[in-house]
Parts: structure tokens; sequence; C-alpha cells
């Protein structure tokens, strides 16, 4: 049964939420041991940082969706995203990891990942976008929210993540009600669509960037304790949605990922020694050729507005 996208888009303006809904003086910082916060501060940065890609991401895809309603969604789902790196970046200077203003730096590869959005997202059609997004909400949220519930005891950070749980899971049903909706066009036009971005330059450089960024994450929660197995679970679930949609594996890009996935779940697949060795490689990239991080990242803050959505959040 098809999803009701104007009752889905009045339950999201329903739901919304605040920084200033949360008390974050509230008992519980000391759960949080001194030896755990180096750790967890790294942590922190790349999730607030990913949480931007996301957004940047939605930002672009109000701007192809198919429908007003689904643009003004992904124009929700933009603002949410960045309400969830506040609220991130909010949990950090509760627990005492940044000095006045700080903004966290972001890993070299989640660097690359916002040059890549700024550069290509906009002219990227629905068909990648709209199948990339949902992968790394489905992946790395997944995976990263699990963890820090799982080892984090802050009942304020529960509290956050209840919140952000909550929003991300509308995100996904919405992501793959989408990607069924794009896997209805015309075979002969989804072939066409794949086979003239698989070999444009933003592709190329998108799978170049989105391969080693997927492992690193995959790494560093390995070396944080979590399991792999989680993560792969997550990764999982990808498929495991896909397949409810009707059309969704008719979508060329969906089967190179759910391709892709199964080489990442598979530690054993040589394909982690290519993507290590990307890792390795992308800490050698002169960090004098990144431009500087784009103005919207000034719209990241800690304090507690009471504003739910900004007006102008379709800006990128």
């Amino acid at each position: 049964m098809a999803m009701d996208m104007d009752e889905m888009l009045q339950k999201i303006k329903d739901r919304q939420w605040a920084l200033a809904d949360i008390d974050w003086d509230a008992p519980g910082v000391e759960t949080i041991s001194e030896d755990f916060k180096p750790k967890l501060k790294a942590f922190m940065a790349d999730l607030c940082w990913i949480e931007n890609v996301g957004a940047r991401g939605f930002a672009a895809m109000a701007k192809k969706a198919p429908t007003p309603t689904i643009a003004e969604i992904y124009r929700y789902f933009h603002a949410e995203e960045q309400r969830h790196a506040n609220a991130e970046l909010a949990l950090m200077k509760r627990w005492g990891m940044l000095e006045g203003d700080e903004i966290p730096e972001p890993s070299v590869n989640i660097r690359m990942a916002i040059e890549w959005l700024d550069t290509y997202a906009d002219d990227m059609p629905l068909s990648v976008l709209g199948t990339v997004i949902p992968m790394l909400e489905v992946a790395l949220d997944g995976a990263l929210l699990k963890f820090l519930l799982e080892e984090v005891h802050d009942p304020v950070c529960h509290q956050v993540f209840e919140k952000i749980n909550n929003d991300e899971s509308r995100h996904i049903a919405v992501d793959f009600e989408v990607l069924d909706l794009i896997g209805h066009a015309r075979a002969r036009k989804l072939a066409i669509d794949f086979v003239s971005n698989v070999a444009s330059p933003g592709l190329i450089i998108g799978a170049l960037m989105y391969v080693p960024l997927l492992n690193r994450m995959r790494n560093n929660l390995v070396e944080m304790g979590l399991e792999p197995e989680k993560l792969y679970a997550a990764m999982n679930r990808f498929e495991k949605l896909g397949r409810r949609g009707e059309f969704t594996h008719r979508v060329p890009l969906f089967q190179v990922l759910r391709v892709h996935s199964k080489m990442v779940v598979n530690s054993e697949h040589p394909y982690h020694l290519l993507a290590n060795s990307m890792v390795k490689l992308s800490e050698y990239y002169p960090k004098a050729l990144f431009r500087p991080i784009p103005t919207w990242f000034k719209e990241l803050t800690y304090e507690p507005v009471t504003t739910g959505v900004k007006k102008g959040m379709n800006a990128a």
C-alpha cells in the first residue's frame, strides 16, 4: 500500500522538537568517564558531521522531488538533520568536550564527502541521491546511534537519541517509498540514467569518496568496541527494506549498492584490502587542497534554540 505523503508531511510537522525541549543540565554527566572522553569526542564529531552530510543531501533532493509534498518533506528532513547535529554538539558541550564556541573538525573522509556534495549533489539525479542517502541513513546512522545507546549511560543522551531515532525512522520510511517510486520509471529511462551517470566524474569521484568513508567508520566502530556484526546487520537492512518495495529492485544503483554491501559485511572479502588502503591513502590528501568548509556549517550551534524548523531551510 502506497504511503500517503500528505499524511506523512502532517505527521512530520506535528512531531517537531527543539533543543530547548531538553534539560541539558540534568544529572548524568558523571556517567562519562575521563578515559572514554577522547574516543567519544572523535566519535561524536564524526557523527555530527555525518548528520550535516545527510542534511546537504536532502537539500539537493528537495530540488528534484517528484511532487511538491515530497519536496516539502525533504526540506523538513534537511532541517531535522541539522537539528540532530546541533543536539550532538550540545551533548559534547554538556560532557565538557568543546571549548568556548569550538566546532569539531570533520575527518578527512567527511571533508571529502562535504566537498563532493557541494560540487556535484545539485546536479545528481534523484535516482542517485535517492539511493545513496537511504544507504547512509540505514548503515551509518543505524549502527552509530545503536552504539551510542549501548555504550553511553547518560539519560540525557538517551532522551536526545530517542527523538533523533524517531525522526530517522520517518526519514527511512520516506526514503524507501521514494526509492520504490523511482523504480516505477520505464526500464529504458532507468538504464539511460544509470549509464549516463555511472561514467560521469561526479559519480566516479563519489564512489572514491564513499568507499573509504564507509570503511573508516567501520574501523572506528570496531576500535571503540562495537562488534562489526552490528554494522553489518544495519547494512543488510538496506537490502531487506528495499525488497519490500514492489519496484525498488528495478533501480540499477540499488542493485550496485546491494552487491557492495555484501562485500562490506564479509570481513574476509578482499574488498577490504582495497578499502582500507584507500582509508590510509586519504590521510595523505593535502589539506591545503580542501576548499573552506561551506558557509552552511555556520548554522551549527549547541545553543538550545526554541525554533523547531528554520525558515529558508531549503537553502543549500
